[in-house]
Formats: C-alpha cells, sequence, structure tokens
C-alpha cells in the first residue's frame, strides 16, 4: 500500500471531530464570552440563588457553547442557545438542590468526631490519598479487604499494603506502637 492510500485510509478512519480546526480567538468566541458572560451569570442567578453555582452553570454553558461555537456562532441570536442551555443546567441544579433537605433528613447524621481525634484526623491528612482512603473504607466504613481492593480499583495485596503501611504511619505520627491486625 502506498505512503497516500494509507494516509488516506487514517484520515477517512479518524473521527470528524478531529478533523475540525480548534476554535480561535479570531472567531469571535472570545468576545461573545466576554460580552454574554455576566448576563448568562445573572440569569442563572435568579434560579439557583448562589453565586457560585450560578458562575459554574454559566461556565458549563459556554463550556458546551464553544464545542458547538462553529455552527451557533452562524444563529441569528447564539445568546440565545446559551441561555437556553444554562437555564436547563440551572434548572437540574435548583431541583436537586430543592430534594437536598428532604433527603438530608431521611439519611442519619454525618459522624461526628470526639475532641480526641482531632490527633487522628491530622496525622490521616498527612497519609498519601490511596492510604487515607484505604484507612476511610476499612477502618470507619468496616469493609473487607476484597471490598476496599475492588472500590479502590486495585488487587486485594495493593489494598493490603495501602492499609498496612497507612497504619505503620499513622502509629509512627500518633507516637503508638504498630500493631500488625490481619483482618479478612
Amino acid at each position: 500500500m502506498s505512503a497516500a492510500a494509507r494516509a488516506t485510509r487514517q484520515q477517512a478512519a479518524a473521527p470528524t471531530w478531529a478533523q475540525e480546526p480548534p476554535v480561535a480567538i479570531d472567531d469571535g468566541y472570545e468576545s461573545f464570552y466576554r460580552a454574554e458572560y455576566p448576563h448568562v451569570v445573572r440569569t442563572s442567578y435568579l434560579i439557583v440563588h448562589d453565586r457560585q453555582r450560578a458562575e459554574d452553570v454559566a461556565q458549563e454553558a459556554f463550556i458546551q457553547l464553544l464545542t458547538h461555537w462553529r455552527k451557533v456562532s452562524r444563529y441569528e441570536q447564539p445568546g440565545a442557545w446559551v441561555r437556553r442551555v444554562a437555564i436547563r443546567l440551572a434548572s437540574r441544579v435548583a431541583r436537586r438542590e430543592q430534594r437536598r433537605p428532604s433527603l438530608e433528613h431521611q439519611c442519619d447524621p454525618p459522624l461526628s468526631l470526639a475532641a480526641q481525634d482531632v490527633d487522628l484526623l491530622n496525622a490521616i491528612r498527612q497519609l498519601t490519598p490511596q492510604q487515607r482512603a484505604a484507612v476511610a473504607l476499612f477502618y470507619f466504613e468496616d469493609r473487607p479487604l476484597p471490598e476496599v481492593a475492588h472500590i479502590l480499583g486495585c488487587s486485594h495485596a495493593a489494598a493490603k499494603v495501602h492499609v498496612f503501611n497507612a497504619r505503620r504511619r499513622l502509629a509512627l505520627l500518633l507516637g503508638e506502637e504498630v500493631v500488625d491486625v490481619a483482618r479478612r
């Protein structure tokens, strides 16, 4: 097969989104964003009643706009498109927030930690993220090692190593003796 035929074949196999050049700043997106973003935030705020969530919604709407900018920029009112997306997103956020109190009321309150646990929490903060997750699952949620491994997406042996290393590090940080407790 010739090089030209291979190149043609590779182009045909490539996804269509990969063939489109990225949106350039001179395509008007940046000026549109600067002009419309504050208005989209305000509209979103009136739906969600939270400034940070309104900004998140507006940013998500503009990300979606950027992916469709070549088409939407040719619309008669591209501002209406981005507002429609933002309103849909904000409405979802508002519905979710409206349901939150009743769902939280049905759940048990979170575990409150006693004053003596402050040292333990400070020590846990010094572990690696994987070790923190392993400690939370194994000790605080009392999950067996195979389940810890499944949740962490690692082998049983790796989960065991995370728990073991975390236990050793915590003992060192808390000035306690390392006790190897083999559980499940």
